[in-house]
């Protein structure tokens, strides 16, 4: 098994209740059980600012499939959601990322991980510490440290 970390977003279709569905549809992953879930939180959009705000979780999950099967699972998941994908930072009904995969790193055509911007999104850390408070990003060091170098960015926590 092993342990992977995902990113959960929506800021269309009531975000609250498709980061909620998603959460419940991770657990039901196939060779994946889920083992902790952060609480939601507001954030504003970063990139195209002309959007509602962002309801984002993180949660971890055990899973026995390598990390392609595992993004396999979350695109469809994304897409089982209505997920359109019409340009970079576009709402979204749900967008689930790969933002750890244990400790390695991966970089190829289908993939990054860890995500490449994790570590300079609050709205990625505060979950990810929630539930993983000694957290560390290959190749960028532990996620407080990461998370103390993004003060201008607001995120608040709106409950479990």
């Amino acid at each position: 098994m092993i342990r992977a970390y995902i990113g959960l977003g929506s800021n269309l279709a009531e975000p609250r209740s498709q980061v909620e569905r998603a959460l419940q549809e991770l657990a039901a992953l196939p060779r994946c059980r889920l083992i902790g879930r952060s609480s939601l939180y507001r954030s504003a959009p970063v990139g195209h600012a002309a959007q509602p705000d962002f309801v984002n979780a993180v949660a971890a999950l055990d899973t026995e499939l390598d990390a392609h099967g595992l993004l396999r699972e979350l695109q469809a998941l994304e897409a089982r959601h209505g997920r359109a994908r019409s340009f970079p930072n576009a709402p979204r009904t749900l967008d689930l990322d790969l933002l750890l995969f244990g400790s390695e790193r991966i970089a190829d055509e289908r993939l990054v991980v860890p995500h490449p911007r994790m570590h300079e999104r609050a709205f990625v850390l505060e979950p990810l510490l929630e539930i993983a408070p000694q957290a560390e990003i290959p190749g960028h060091g532990s996620a407080r440290a990461c998370l103390g170098g993004q003060p201008g960015q607001k995120v608040e926590r709106i409950g479990r």
